[in-house]
């Protein structure tokens, strides 16, 4: 067991932890272990992933692969590199996603980076602001676990704003 964390560095509260399907090991902290299968519950945690994902070791890659997956940090994922079968190791631990597509008021799917067009004017609670019908919002980022939410910037604030209230360019 190393002496420190393989994904965050910590040095405190270290334990042993199995990468599925195969029978490696990785070394990881109590923080990490309280949210490494939901990992949305810490998400400011994860920052520790943009140098966890330069390791050499392919367990250790699997593991930042799959919570970069579950993250939805398209980004960094596209900076990786692994090799096919680690790769193909990564994939086999990642669950099916059988949740509900995002959708439009007209029922179009939405996927991150679409552009929407607000059809009814939306009090922003909190924010001081209406956000006026007809405002386009651009490259909308998924609500995570919600497909009936999106995030988008309005008069220069991130929002969330539901889907039954746009209308996909």
């Amino acid at each position: 067991m190393n002496e420190q964390c393989d994904l965050c560095g910590s040095k405190e509260g270290l334990t042993e932890y199995t990468v599925s399907p195969k029978d490696e090991t990785i070394t990881i902290c109590s923080t990490c272990a309280a949210s490494i299968e939901d990992p949305s519950s810490n998400e400011k945690h994860w920052n520790c992933l943009h140098d966890s994902m330069w390791s050499t070791e392919p367990a250790v890659q699997v593991v930042v692969f799959r919570l970069l997956s579950k993250l939805g940090a398209q980004d960094q994922l596209d900076m990786m590199y692994l090799e096919d079968d680690v790769r193909e190791w990564a994939e086999q631990g990642l669950e099916e996603d059988d949740t509900e597509p995002t959708r439009d008021s007209n029922g179009n799917i939405l996927v991150e980076g679409d552009a929407v067009t607000i059809i009814k004017d939306l009090v922003v609670k909190g924010a001081g602001f209406t956000a006026k019908q007809g405002t386009t919002v651009k490259n909308i980022k998924m609500a995570p676990g919600d497909p009936t939410h999106i995030q988008g910037r309005v008069n220069g604030t991130m929002i969330f704003l539901k889907t039954e209230f746009l209308k996909k360019l």
